[in-house]
């Protein structure tokens, strides 16, 4: 009998990067220009999406929105969708959806800071620097999130 164990090789190739879709709107100019120094409040929304494509190419699309307010008036908005197509040679199902949401999500946040950076200077505003992103724990908590709510039994209710 043999103690052997089988290790299965993942194999992971970008073959192609690109901007799938950008958005900036900035509602509150040129009024927010004359203003001063002001301190806005920003609000930052990730997500990740990925579908099969053929055999084993996967886009994956990393989705950050940008969204600075004064108070209840939106001061600039930005949404960048920045996407890859990849070549993924993995069988388990759950090491290729982890190859999917750290390692290729990795690959794409570099590329979607810059697009950010980029347009929120553009529009007149100070460049908005994104902070790195640790996907790992993005990926553990979800994960765990759905375990608790696979774990919550359904309820009754009668109104």
């Amino acid at each position: 009998m043999s103690t052997e164990k089988s290790t299965e090789e993942i194999s992971l190739e970008p073959r192609k990067i690109y901007l799938k879709d950008v958005s900036f709107e900035s509602p509150a100019s040129p009024d927010v220009f004359t203003r001063g120094q002001v301190k806005p409040a920003m609000d930052l929304q990730l997500m990740l999406h990925h579908k099969k494509l053929d055999d084993n190419f996967h886009e994956v699309v990393l989705q950050i929105t940008a969204t600075s307010k004064l108070e209840e008036e939106v001061l600039f908005l930005v949404e960048v969708h920045q996407a890859g197509v990849f070549e993924i040679q993995c069988e388990d199902a759950a090491k290729l959806l982890m190859v999917k949401e750290i390692a290729c999500a990795n690959m794409l946040l570099p590329f979607a800071r810059e697009t950010i950076a980029d347009l929120v200077a553009k529009g007149g505003f100070p460049q908005l620097l994104i902070n790195p992103v640790n996907f790992e724990v993005l990926y553990q908590q979800s994960r765990q999130k759905e375990k608790q709510a696979s774990k919550t039994p359904a309820s009754d209710s009668i109104n």
